[in-house]
């Protein structure tokens, strides 16, 4: 397995930056220490130039070889953000800060992506730009959809751009990609459902609006089950079920649902919505209460690999450890990456970790382990796709 060498000697610094940022959690755009690290460390390293603010909160490191005469730059990006959990991991380098926690491995992606902008920086044996990318606010907030939106394409000229996530489901050190969709379209929508509260022990007196929410929670069920070609991926969960009161005694107004829907075709979310609307209002009637269906923010897009660059991925990939699963299943994981992709060929691979808690559980933390063979991953890439 060709790791880098010089990762085995940087693999200790790599792994403390990694776990200060799992012990300083941020979300979304508001990033202040994790920013001041991040750019700290890419002008240390003798970055050309470190831009930042792109997408309100981003970074942008540029590293230009010991030839820039072909002229391209490709982009290698990580996300930044943590996620608002609370840890449970009892790690030594556990989260400071409570209610938030690196359940996502973003603090891995980021450590990695320094360590190989580390490495291109002192060695520059590519012919053309590297463009490191840190990304804030994927996990929600769109992110990715800022920075390109502030022009990240084509203010840096990048004519390539590649994502990496990590994986609990794939073995320690494995590769996995498809080109194609490869991560489903995301939505997050509230239902709002409405009736006549009360007292608990007079429920004739009242319009239960615990009753007729639960009742829809059942019914969207259904929707998957019933409603949808079963050769085509659909999810739709119910995640959060809130009233105005946690009283026994009391029956309330209102209570709010929240759930997410997760697709890999359009037509088949707008049926999904029609349906969910229809169910929704018709369930709450028969109950006697009045319900309506609400999106958050506009949905993440279906993440598809360009094809050309599914396979300079997987190219590196094999370099690297020796083999690539190139026919991964999709997932029905959303991924903002989507936005750069649309507005630039590029591809997104997984790293396997290890068996472990899963990603977005309060126990799930990071495989140091990895740490030089992603960063090997990235630098293998930049050179083979930027040749001297």
């Amino acid at each position: 397995m060709p790791i880098r060498n010089r990762f085995a000697e940087l693999h200790a610094d790599i792994t403390g930056w990694r776990r200060d940022l799992h012990a300083h959690p941020e979300l979304q755009y508001d990033l202040p220490r994790t920013t001041q690290l991040v750019a700290e460390k890419l002008r240390a390293f003798g970055c050309d130039e470190v831009v930042e603010g792109i997408g309100r909160s981003g970074i942008v490191g540029l590293i230009r070889g010991k030839s820039t005469a072909s002229g391209r730059t490709i982009g290698l990006r990580a996300d930044m953000d943590a996620l608002p959990i609370l840890e449970a991991t009892g790690a030594a380098h556990a989260s400071t800060v409570e209610g938030k926690m690196h359940a996502c491995g973003h603090d891995g992606h980021t450590a990695m992506l320094l360590g190989a902008a580390q490495y291109l920086a002192e060695t520059r044996n590519f012919n053309g730009t590297v463009a490191v990318v840190f990304q804030p606010a994927e996990e929600g907030g769109a992110g990715a959809e800022a920075m390109v939106q502030d022009g990240l394409i084509e203010r840096f000229g990048i004519s390539e751009i590649y994502g990496l996530h990590n994986s609990p489901l794939l073995p320690f050190g494995a590769f996995a990609i498809r080109s194609g969709a490869f991560y489903a379209a995301v939505d997050s929508f509230h239902i709002d459902v409405r009736g006549k509260g009360g007292h608990a022990a007079r429920p004739n007196n009242t319009v239960d609006t615990t009753l007729a929410a639960s009742a829809i929670v059942m019914a969207l069920q259904s929707v998957v089950a019933r409603n949808t070609d079963p050769q085509q991926p659909l999810v739709v969960s119910v995640t959060s079920f809130r009233t105005e009161s946690d009283a026994f005694n009391v029956i309330p107004e209102h209570v709010r649902l929240r759930g997410t829907i997760r697709s890999f075709d359009m037509d088949v979310r707008a049926a999904t919505v029609e349906r969910i609307e229809s169910l929704v209002a018709l369930t709450a009637q028969s109950y006697g209460a009045t319900a309506s269906l609400g999106f958050d923010e506009e949905p993440y897009p279906v993440m598809a690999n360009h094809e050309t660059e599914t396979a300079h991925c997987a190219q590196a990939a094999r370099e690297v450890a020796g083999a690539c699963n190139t026919d991964a299943p999709r997932t029905t994981g959303g991924e903002d990456f989507a936005y750069m992709l649309q507005a630039c060929p590029g591809a997104y691979i997984q790293l396997g970790i290890g068996k472990g808690p899963g990603l977005h559980h309060p126990e799930y933390d990071f495989n140091d382990d990895v740490i030089p063979t992603g960063c090997s991953y990235w630098v293998t890439l930049a050179e083979q796709r930027l040749p001297v």
